[in-house]
């Protein structure tokens, strides 16, 4: 991956964190000043337009080469990179912060089997879909890459999520099931789509059985490895009073856990989860002081904030990557009810396996399933494939079911799950 460049100036890592944060800061003050909008949702709209703006006036004015400076400075970000080896593990640790633990335990059957067997389900149901539409369509995609599309759009986002989880009130054992499989299955998605990668790179035909060892390998390790980091690092708290040095170990955590988590060939986002769990449920209530408390709180609030706003301006700013084929854009929007439809199926299955006799009523269905955003882990995935004739076709139908996810499910799930509890309470 070359640098970033503008006008055929290098621009260091530095630099190219600047433009971010200030393109940021900018759009998110006209968003909050004059569109009103969720921060996630609000920052991806106006990343998109302004790439859009950007294709259109190099187009009028050719000689300007506006277009070419964009898209060769978005390029050079390695956005696979930035997210999986960096931003990812923050996230999900502030995420699991928040996460009520007792609400998670008694959920835990429900969390686990969405988790999991939803994941592999709408996997299949994804990639076979997907197979089918790309034919149709007329590119002659081999069937294992369009597995690797079903693992990169079956993960929800649980940046996204917990973003949703906090605009609408829903109910906590509702709340500890939605955020406890965004938190997991993502990590297993992330394992799933390492296998299936792996196997479409090689040539090699795809073995259940050592795709099931690799999983368990994985996934286990990550348990085991969060589950390790988590206690010694609130033995360590206990044992101090300091809150300096206790967002310290926080943060030590995160990056020191995350980088382990390679070498043990475990899966760094499944620890980072579990690790973010006992440190905000154990930790916060019996190694830390009410200050402490406090500022570890509003530190990873801080993180969690600013890698969201940057996260999804780039999902936003990524639109000048596409190619400009209009077979992709209709491949792309006939992926949106594929998705939507398998994550239906995968999530009412397992519901009805889990609880036959329990009434789930509608608005835990329906959250799970509208709710269930693509964000910037699937389209990080995506950038992060081979170059090779499936990339052009994945990358631009990922993008166009995370852009649709995003904003129409993320604009309109606060209202619909509003509605659909005041219609369960009449």
């Amino acid at each position: 991956m070359t640098a970033p460049h503008i006008a055929g100036v290098a621009l260091t890592p530095f630099d190219a964190a600047a433009i971010l944060i200030v393109l940021a800061a900018a759009l998110g003050y006209l968003n909050f000043r004059f569109l009103k909008l969720p921060s996630s949702i609000g920052l991806t709209v106006m990343g998109a337009v302004a790439s859009l703006i950007v294709v259109g006036f190099d187009r009028l004015v050719p000689g300007v080469g506006l277009g070419h400076d964009v898209v060769a400075f978005i390029t050079g970000i390695d956005f696979h990179a930035t997210l999986m080896e960096g931003m990812l593990s923050f996230l999900l640790f502030a995420g699991a912060l928040h996460v009520d633990w007792s609400e998670m335990a008694r959920r835990r059957w429900t969390i686990l089997v969405l988790s999991t067997v939803g994941v592999i389900l709408s996997t299949a149901l994804v990639g076979g879909g997907f197979l089918l539409l790309s034919r149709l369509v007329g590119f002659e995609l081999p069937a294992i890459w369009c597995f690797v599309f079903g693992a990169l759009v079956s993960p929800t986002d649980p940046v996204s999520v917990m973003g949703i989880l906090k605009r609408a009130q829903v109910a906590p054992s509702l709340e500890a099931v939605v955020a406890g499989e965004s938190l997991f299955n993502d990590g297993v998605g992330v394992v799933i789509f390492t296998i299936l990668l792996a196997s479409a790179v090689s040539g090699e035909p795809f073995s259940v059985a050592h795709g099931a060892e690799l999983f368990a390998v994985e996934a286990g390790g990550g348990v085991l490895l969060g589950l390790a980091v988590g206690w010694v690092a609130f033995r360590a708290m206990r044992s101090i009073d300091d809150y300096k040095v206790e967002v310290l170990i926080s943060l030590a955590v995160v990056m020191g856990g995350y980088a382990a988590a390679r070498p043990f060939h475990a899966s760094g986002p499944v620890a980072m989860a579990v690790a973010g769990l006992i440190i905000g449920n154990a930790g916060v209530a019996h190694a830390m002081s009410d200050v402490t408390r406090d500022y570890l709180h509003k530190f990873w609030d801080l993180v969690d904030d600013i890698l969201n706003t940057v996260l999804f301006l780039l999902i936003g700013l990524e639109v000048v990557t596409i190619p400009g084929d209009v077979r992709l854009l209709v491949l792309g929007l006939a992926a949106i009810p594929l998705a939507l439809v398998a994550r239906a199926v995968s999530v009412i299955l397992p519901l009805r396996v889990i609880g036959p006799r329990r009434r789930h009523g509608l608005v835990a269905p329906a959250t799970l399933i509208w709710g269930g955003l693509r964000g910037g882990i699937s389209v990080a995935l995506a950038l992060g494939l081979p170059d090779g004739p499936a990339r052009s076709v994945i990358l631009a139908a990922t993008y166009i079911v995370v852009l649709f996810s995003v904003i129409v499910q993320g604009g309109t799930i606060k209202r619909l799950v509003e509605r659909l509890m005041v219609r369960e309470a009449a």
